[in-house]
């Protein structure tokens, strides 16, 4: 089967654009469903203790207020963790919203209003009287980090790889050395959008749940462990997702709470978390890192010591891999790595954009730049040297690594040949200017996912599949697939998703849904082609009699002989002709999930360099970063405008993380300070000027069959590192603790 139709590749236009500039496409607190009631969550004011008295009489005499929900009255519901335990839980316990007194963190939820209005609701959980006994806390992870301990392997955490040579031995080989901490604080996700739930009650313990999530089916797993609902009970939509960023991965308590709510009280149950409550949740853990290189005369490596350790809660070993990328980005004998964990009161942390890698990366490639300082080499001929062609890690040759075109071509656009190496020795007027680069690596991922293509007797392709859509430009680039694959034009496709009635995917994480629903996608129009081409074969024509699928090709809407264009027929009339009204097709994961049972043949990953530019005020210390250039081989780009638009975002991001981005903990209160938009400082506008990002091109038919890579994480990597290299190369100050803020300068 092949196609003519060139729509991969192609910068397209969202298809889902013209209903978000509309406002029809409607999120997850935006359903109006009949007979609608509110819920407001009521937030811990203390850290860490119980609660003592709840008296809800007066809240329960407002008119218009059904009930007050606490630990005092839940619902009898599921009894073991493993009912609680979503697709990505970590070991431990997971949180049980109102399960009982016991508080283990600030803001955690203790009760939940439900009234006719969500006005109604606000002001009744203002006045809910609750007593609490507090007991002593611990937030602050430098001071604990001598209890820290070690997870263990598999589902119960991460473990880095083994360590490998003897780095005491590369350590007293090398001639140059550097060792330094680096340190950088929590910080939460903050998508645009809040998390909320509406539960449609529909009678029966029938129920439309539309939540905020980037995985509808881990929501309806969750909803049916611990309510015991089956699949028809718990139909679980979510379209469109106003950024997730990882947040959503994980159920979050609006969901839990506004479930049982509905299921209680038999009605239709809205639940909005505030921002403030945002960040009562998930977050990028603190993580404090030591960094040991050692150089030969060369400027080779001959020891790389990478430790790390991070905070996780007192219910949960949330683990991360920090550390494992230090042993494959640069070639060296002798790597050394640790990671440990330090249980505080806080909640779980939670993946956020590129985990471990985006914190991991920030130590590891500071510490290249102070070790090229230290080795009197530029830092993009350091690591030219230091090179890694074979993944020493996994043992594994890679299959395909365009790193070193992603150095020539992005130090080419910056113009870095004309960078002088001494700090402070660039000026432009009275500004300090400063280069600096760093780079990353992200494992390339398919899973198995599920596709149905259906063709109608119009002529029009409808493809399907669970997954979401948290602004990546999903939609879209499934539109392009199906569309070449059919060789239909795209506005004579439609590509479906976020709901639990459709095909399963996996959760929209960790980069792999293009590769993972794109390839499924083409699997399963393949599919369809072949039940067009066996129509095909019951008609009068005798030219597709002996044809075999390999034979045809799909082409402005006809089946054709790839031998002969002229031999061709109208798709819809294939479907009109086999007296159905649609012809359909859905792909088999079985392959899939038993290629993911055999040990990997290569190491298939994303890489990216990044070029800096900062001008810096000598005497305020206000740091610009001026321009940015982004160069990413990740495989084959399906459409280069969205893609852009995701490596633009992360370059955004990684310069808040330099510079701005931390959830300030007042460990005095056990919470965290800026839990609102006003002080939780992100990039705006006026921070950002001139981004180029380059698309080095890579073609690899080992790593899946469209040759995806993934986006979504590796353009932010090395992208805060190279801000704060850039800023040593201005003013001469090394700034290990990021956010590098103003005072940390002057």
């Amino acid at each position: 089967m092949s196609h003519t139709t060139d729509y991969i590749g192609k910068p397209t236009n969202r298809v889902d654009g013209p209903a978000k500039v509309a406002g029809t496409a409607k999120y997850a607190a935006e359903f109006n469903v009949p007979n609608l009631l509110y819920g407001y969550v009521v937030s811990s004011p203390i850290t860490k203790g119980k609660i003592t008295k709840i008296d809800a009489a007066p809240v329960l005499a407002l008119p218009g207020v059904h009930q007050v929900f606490s630990h005092e009255n839940v619902p009898s519901l599921a009894w073991f963790d493993r009912s609680y335990k979503d697709d990505v839980a970590p070991g431990g316990s997971p949180f049980r919203p109102l399960h009982d007194a016991e508080i283990k963190y600030s803001l955690q939820p203790v009760a939940l209003v439900v009234a006719d209005t969500f006005e109604l609701a606000r002001y009744a959980a203002s006045i809910l009287h609750i007593e609490y006994k507090e007991v002593a806390f611990e937030t602050e992870l430098s001071k604990h980090i001598d209890r820290a301990f070690e997870p263990g392997r598999g589902k119960t955490g991460y473990k880095p790889p083994k360590s490998r040579g003897n780095f005491g031995k590369g350590w007293k080989e090398g001639v140059a050395h550097m060792e330094a901490n680096y340190s950088h604080h929590a910080q939460h996700h903050n998508p645009m959008e809040v998390f909320a739930s509406t539960v449609e009650w529909l009678g029966d313990k029938n129920l439309n749940i539309y939540d905020k999530t980037q995985g509808a089916f881990n929501s309806q797993q969750y909803v049916m462990k611990v309510f015991g609902l089956n699949k028809d009970q718990a139909r679980v939509i979510s379209k469109y997702t106003g950024g997730g960023f990882g947040s959503g991965l994980r159920p979050q308590y609006q969901l839990f709470l506004a479930v049982m709510a509905s299921l209680q009280l038999e009605r239709s149950v809205r639940v909005s978390l505030t921002r403030e409550q945002m960040f009562s949740f998930g977050h990028r853990p603190e993580t404090l890192q030591h960094v040991a290189l050692a150089t030969a005369a060369d400027g080779s490596l001959t020891g790389i010591n990478h430790f790390a350790v991070a905070e996780t809660s007192q219910f949960e070993d949330f683990t991360e891999n920090v550390v494992g990328w230090s042993g494959m980005l640069y070639d060296c004998k002798n790597v050394e790595l640790g990671y440990r964990l330090s249980k505080l009161d806080v909640f779980s942390p939670l993946d956020m954009r590129a985990p471990g890698a985006a914190s991991g990366s920030i130590a590891l490639e500071i510490a290249m730049d102070e070790m090229a300082y230290a080795a009197g080499l530029d830092p993009l001929e350091f690591r030219l040297r230091n090179y890694s062609d074979f993944d020493q890690a996994q043992n594994l040759p890679y299959s395909s690594k365009a790193l070193r075109k992603c150095y020539a071509e992005g130090a080419a656009k910056f113009g870095w040949e004309k960078r002088t190496a001494e700090p402070g020795s660039m000026r432009d007027g009275n500004l300090l200017v400063g280069w600096g680069m760093g780079g990353g690596v992200w494992d390339s991922s398919k899973l198995p996912a599920t596709v149905k293509a259906s063709l109608d007797a119009d002529g029009h392709l409808t493809v399907s599949s669970g997954t979401n859509e948290i602004g990546t430009g999903t939609y879209t680039i499934m539109t392009q697939i199906a569309a070449e694959s059919m060789g239909l034009p795209i506005e004579a496709v439609t590509f479906v998703l976020g709901d639990t009635t459709l095909p399963e995917s996996p959760l929209q994480g960790g980069s792999w849904t293009a590769a993972s629903v794109g390839n499924s996608v083409v699997e399963a129009c393949t599919k369809l082609g072949e039940a067009l081409l066996k129509q095909a074969k019951k008609m009068d024509n005798p030219a597709f009699k002996d044809a075999k699928i390999d034979d045809v090709q799909f082409a402005n809407g006809q089946l054709r002989l790839r031998s002969d264009n002229t031999q061709a027929v109208v798709l819809r009339d294939l479907v009109q002709a086999s007296g159905e009204l649609k012809l359909e097709a859905e792909n088999s994961t079985v392959l899939a999930k038993l290629e993911m049972l055999k040990p990997p043949k290569y190491s298939m990953h994303a890489h990216n360099a990044v070029f800096v530019e900062v001008k810096v005020d000598p005497e305020l210390m206000t740091v610009h970063v001026t321009r940015v250039v982004n160069a990413v081989a990740a495989g084959r780009i399906i459409n280069p405008k969205t893609a852009r638009s995701q490596v633009l975002g992360s370059v955004v991001w990684g310069i808040g993380s330099a510079l701005m981005e931390e959830s300030v903990m007042d460990h005095r209160f056990g919470r965290y300070m800026n839990h609102n938009y006003a002080e939780y400082h992100v990039p705006v506008n006026a921070d950002i000027h001139d981004i180029d990002v380059i698309f080095v091109s890579e073609e690899d038919d080992k790593v899946n069959p469209l040759g995806i890579k993934g986006l979504g994480e590796v353009g932010l990597l090395g992208v805060a590192a190279a801000v704060s290299n850039a800023i040593y190369h201005a003013t001469g100050k090394r700034v290990r603790d990021l956010p590098v803020t103003i005072d940390k300068l002057l």
